[in-house]
């Protein structure tokens, strides 16, 4: 699923603008965060509002080495919301929630440094 997380990994292949511009990338807010037990690698299951347009999508995320469930819920993140929706195990996952692998592998969640209204898009 994920390309080469390592630094040192040479840029992808070229894309046009207009294929950047189908990436429908936006930010929303965690409403609610829960365990995920039965994932096969640790993760969360989360409830993010994107705002009236797009509403609240659910999301698993493999974040649980950086982050406590109570942290989470308040938070903003930026998220993939125009991918199919995938299974994951009983668990239907709408967007693809963005993040950067830390040094030790572990995801960091991709989001504004000062709160943006729900739904604004990457531009």
């Amino acid at each position: 699923m994920h390309l080469d997380h390592e630094t040192g990994a040479p840029a992808a292949d070229p894309i046009t603008f207009d294929d950047f511009l189908r990436v429908d990338i936006r930010i929303g807010t965690i409403v609610e965060a829960d365990p995920f037990p039965k994932a096969r690698k640790p993760a969360f299951k989360l409830k993010i509002d994107f705002g009236p347009a797009i509403g609240v999508k659910k999301s698993s995320a493999q974040i649980v080495d950086r982050y406590a469930l109570d942290e989470l819920v308040g938070r903003q993140v930026a998220a993939v919301v125009n991918f199919p929706p995938r299974q994951i195990g009983k668990y239907l996952s709408e967007v693809l929630t963005l993040g950067f692998a830390d040094e030790d592998g572990a995801v960091i969640l991709f989001a504004p440094d000062v709160p943006v209204p729900n739904g604004s898009r990457l531009f």
